[in-house]
C-alpha cells in the first residue's frame, strides 16, 4: 500500500449548526477550521464521510 491515492479535502463552510453526525465527520477528517486543507487515504470509509457532507467540503485528488 505504499502507492495509495490520497485526497486533498479542505472546510468551505462552517461545521457550526449542522447536526452533530456531520460535525464528527469534518473531525474525523482531521478538519477543525474553515478554509483548512488535509490529505486523506483514499478508502471508502473517508469516501463515505465526504459524500456524507460533501455541501460543505471541496474535494481533489492529491498529486
Amino acid at each position: 500500500m505504499a502507492n495509495q491515492k490520497k485526497l486533498q479535502v479542505t472546510l468551505r463552510r462552517s461545521p457550526h449548526g449542522r447536526i452533530q453526525s456531520h460535525r464528527h465527520c469534518a473531525a474525523g477528517l482531521g478538519l477543525r477550521r474553515m478554509h483548512q486543507t488535509v490529505l486523506v487515504d483514499d478508502t471508502p470509509e473517508n469516501r463515505g464521510m465526504i459524500r456524507k457532507i460533501s455541501y460543505m467540503l471541496d474535494v481533489q485528488e492529491a498529486s
